[in-house]
């Protein structure tokens, strides 16, 4: 998700910082730092306009004890630095945008969760005790996000589903590679649905958020319409043009899960999410529906993702 805001940024014309555990050579400014202790980014950060922090270890990876260390304090250890840091400076960001993850919610099959009436999630009976640590993670990673008030300074959480762009090594590219493969069927059951968002109308979600001052908060960013596992696999082999996919039980997710050291729930968790505050602000999608979404990031990839940009458009369509 950086590299896709910073994309984005930078092609409108900001002036962008990048602070990185893993400095590199990239189009826009990149500071280290270690998530853990201040350092000379925190100057970077005084009289900054917004901050977007989406600092966390990747959950693609198998929940052993180190793991699981990592993941939680990559996040909230970070993020109560920047608590720490904020509250010092004295031009703070007038903007704080914090990631979080569409799975607090509920493992949900019956209806949409939304920021108003969806249920975060705990011990749903018969899921794997992974489940529960990931919903635990989310909850302490926003925990640690508002226990700090910060009065110049506007917080939103952003749970966000899956965003889906063509770059190479990312989910769709993942995705799309199994249905090129002749392996992009349903995937246990079928019946868990998929929340997932287009990569333009994430950044224009991000627009809105940064202009609309009234908005604070949680703030769910996914399309309006999460659909059932098999129908989202359906979407993806139609728009590659290839009609079959074999299946892939749970029993064989669970051993591909760990031959591949990741876990079955980015797979089989249901996460039936929907932007119920984004739509109340007046946000229109370019991509609400996952076949045309599909369409567009098929063709993109076929022409080479770094070569080729999204039309992002205006937020209020």
């Amino acid at each position: 998700m950086g590299r896709i805001l910073a994309r984005h940024f930078q092609s409108c014309g900001h002036d962008i910082t990048v602070l990185s555990r893993k400095p590199r050579i990239e189009p826009w400014r990149v500071i280290p730092w270690d998530g853990a202790t201040p350092g000379p980014w925190v100057q970077a950060l005084d009289q900054t306009d917004v901050l977007i922090n989406l600092a966390g270890r990747s959950v693609n990876c198998r929940y052993t004890a180190a793991n699981r260390r990592a993941i939680y304090e990559s996040r909230v250890a970070s993020t109560r630095l920047l608590n720490g840091v904020i509250g010092s400076l004295h031009n703070p960001p007038r903007l704080w945008i914090n990631a979080s993850t569409a799975t607090i919610y509920r493992h949900a099959l019956d209806r949409a969760m939304n920021e108003l009436d969806g249920e975060l999630g705990g011990q749903e009976p018969g899921a794997p005790d992974t489940w529960k640590f990931s919903i635990d993670v989310a909850k302490a990673w926003e925990d640690a996000f508002f226990a700090t008030p910060q009065p110049r300074t506007r917080k939103i959480a952003v749970r966000s589903a899956i965003t889906l762009s063509p770059d190479r090594g990312g989910v769709f590219d993942v995705l799309l590679t199994l249905v090129r493969w002749g392996l992009g069927g349903r995937q246990g059951t079928g019946t868990q649905f998929v929340s997932w968002i287009h990569e333009a109308d994430f950044v224009r979600a991000v627009d809105l958020l940064i202009v609309r001052e009234e908005l604070d908060g949680f703030v769910n960013l996914a399309s309006p319409n999460p659909l059932p596992n098999r129908e989202f696999m359906r979407g993806l082999r139609q728009a590659w043009g290839r009609h079959v996919g074999l299946p892939s039980p749970e029993w064989l997710l669970e051993i591909g899960a760990w031959l591949i050291r990741t876990e079955s729930e980015l797979v089989l968790k249901s996460r039936r999410v929907t932007p119920g505050r984004l739509l109340a602000a007046g946000f229109r999608f370019l991509y609400p529906e996952w076949p045309e979404a599909a369409r567009e990031l098929v063709q993109r990839w076929r022409r080479g993702a770094s070569n080729t940009q999204p039309a992002f458009g205006l937020w209020t369509g």
